[in-house]
């Protein structure tokens, strides 16, 4: 068992008691390929809680400050995360993004940049250009709390997003993340509803 398969054991054997985890439409996961994976962000436990539900590895962009913690800056490489300069433009941090993605793997993204703290989806920062230029298809997923033990947290994959038509069209970064924060919302609306 490889180091992310046994963290991934291991967040699931931790979490599980404390939480009711209800996984919703993990089969729509595209099987192989390219998949930028991008969700709302409520909760510090919202990367291990994506990453033990997803059915692929996933490579996670995670703030350079965790880096540098003394047993955690240890393990994060370990299990697929790379390091991100938050408030600049880290070229280092995307071409290590596009080069995951255009090798057919998962790459996972919070594009609000930052947790919510009321749980309402914020503007999103990212996502269209990593799409656009990894040559991979959309992967949304919303994670719906909150995170209160014993009680029930949703993660919820919507359909994914074909990227080929706005490729074909030059459609702008902008543009492509505001779609990619509307199917989040959607799956939001959707779900929400019945806790």
């Amino acid at each position: 068992m490889n180091l992310y398969a046994f963290g991934k054991a291991l967040v699931k054997t931790a979490l599980t008691p404390l939480y009711r985890f209800e996984v919703i439409g993990a089969e729509k996961f595209p099987k192989e390929g390219g998949i930028l994976l991008c969700s709302n962000h409520i909760h510090a436990l919202d990367p291990p809680v994506v990453g033990m539900t997803a059915p692929r590895t996933v490579h996670f962009m995670a703030k350079e400050e965790l880096f540098k913690l003394p047993v955690l800056g240890g393990i994060l490489p370990k299990v697929n995360a790379f390091p991100v300069k938050r408030g600049m433009s880290d070229r280092e941090a995307m071409r290590t993004a596009l080069k995951v993605l255009k090798s057919g793997e998962v790459v996972g993204l919070f594009p609000e940049g930052t947790r919510s703290t009321d749980g309402v989806l914020k503007k999103g920062l990212s996502g269209g250009f990593f799409a656009l230029r990894g040559e991979a298809d959309v992967m949304p997923c919303a994670i719906i709390g909150p995170y209160k033990t014993f009680r029930k947290v949703k993660v919820v994959y919507g359909d994914p997003i074909q990227m080929a038509p706005f490729r074909e069209r030059k459609a702008s970064a902008d543009e492509v993340t505001e779609v990619i924060m509307a199917s989040i919302q959607d799956i939001l609306n959707e779900y929400s509803k019945n806790k």
